[in-house]
């Protein structure tokens, strides 16, 4: 029974592993242009030409304070000034480095403890960046280097318009058995909304 139980952790370990791999090989590769002139970033106001559609991509993440798990590389940006956010977009890739903000939520409300994903003290990045697309449909990714995590959206858009996408974290589990999830293990995946 213990080599049974040995032989499953190890299995589960190995999944694990493999997993992460192939999702930091996948952000790497999407991390190198393979195109150019598919979106431009826009810094200033204005309307938004008839054949083009602007997009505002924002996403956040929280992360523990540098230190807070001693394992964690030297070299990691978690908890650090600066975050990177890698955006493709139909081959085009921008690695934005997000500068990061300490953020402090109460981890207790009346005495009881808070189901606030980001309840505790930790570092906030959030992502805000404006893009110029043609109109028509176009497949977005996001990755985030540090976390081994990604995802993908396909949206549409008509020219003229002005757009939102936004990747929303959602948080792993704690351990305990209330099951709440929490910025300090990490993110699990992401909500897509695109309005």
């Amino acid at each position: 029974m213990k080599r049974f139980t040995f032989i499953l952790i190890a299995i589960t370990i190995g999944t694990v592993l493999v997993s992460c791999s192939t999702a930091s090989k996948e952000i790497v590769r999407m991390s190198h242009s393979e195109k150019t002139g598919v979106f431009s970033e826009v810094t200033s106001e204005g309307p938004v030409p008839a054949n083009y559609a602007d997009v505002v991509i924002r996403s956040s993440i929280k992360t523990p304070v540098a230190g807070y798990y001693p394992i964690v590389s030297k070299g990691s940006a978690r908890g650090k000034e600066i975050y990177p956010f890698v955006v493709n977009i139909d081959g085009q890739a921008v690695e934005w480095q997000v500068k990061g903000q300490q953020h402090v939520l109460p981890e207790y409300v009346d005495g009881k403890t808070s189901h606030d994903p980001e309840a505790g003290v930790g570092m906030k990045y959030m992502l805000e960046k404006k893009v110029r697309l043609a109109a028509g449909s176009h497949k977005v990714f996001l990755g985030l280097p540090e976390e081994s995590q990604f995802t993908m959206a396909d949206v549409s858009v008509k020219g003229g318009g002005l757009y939102t996408l936004e990747f929303k974290p959602g948080y792993r589990y704690k351990t305990s058995p209330t099951r709440i999830p929490t910025f300090l293990k990490g993110i699990d995946e992401f909500e897509v909304l695109f309005k």
